[in-house]
């Protein structure tokens, strides 16, 4: 090869419109009742000659070209352009991250655990296996932030001017805490 020539890349196949490579693909069966159904359907024969051609009852012979017919329209629809979204795909490549993220975890937990050892904390102690007939009992919510902002806004404010007394502001936050009776 000369230096300074382009090598061109080999061509892609042609594609043929019409009939060189038509039907290939299908099986003898197929092609032969598609072309018996478009002489039908071109006038050269009649159905009756067509189910007689095919040995096929004259109603089989309107099924399959009914079926053919709507094969014929559905291959007609528009189809969308670009690359369409594939299940297949997709769940290959949650699959993928889902993996990558396992490791990022372990090796975060493997970082952490060395870092705790050479820092000297204990890592913390694992849950003990609870029974397995016994469920823990729920525990009830606690509005403490309602007791601690009573007791800020008696400290906040100046003494005789409230008009709230000590134990009024205590019994009030008591009686905010949920699972409390209020006093009367």
């Amino acid at each position: 090869m000369k230096p300074g020539k382009m090598v061109r890349p080999a061509a892609a196949p042609r594609r043929t419109t019409g009939g060189a490579d038509l039907g290939k693909e299908a099986s003898k069966e197929a092609r032969r009742l598609a072309a018996v159904i478009l002489e039908v359907l071109a006038g050269a024969r009649t159905p009756l000659q067509a189910a007689e051609a095919l040995q096929l009852s004259l109603p089989r012979y309107y099924q399959l070209e009914a079926r053919g017919l709507r094969g014929l329209l559905a291959a007609c629809e528009a189809r969308p352009r670009g690359r369409q979204a594939d299940v297949a795909r997709t769940v290959a490549a949650l699959e993928q991250d889902k993996a990558r993220l396992a490791r990022d975890l372990a090796r975060q937990q493997s970082l952490a655990r060395l870092t705790q050892r050479v820092v000297g904390i204990s890592p913390p102690p694992a849950a003990p296996p609870r029974p397995a007939g016994k469920k823990r009992r729920q525990r009830k919510p606690v509005a403490r932030a309602l007791a601690v902002a009573a007791r800020l806004k008696q400290e906040a404010a100046p003494p005789g001017d409230s008009g709230m007394s000590t134990s009024t502001a205590t019994a009030d936050a008591e009686a905010a805490r949920p699972g409390r009776p209020a006093s009367p």
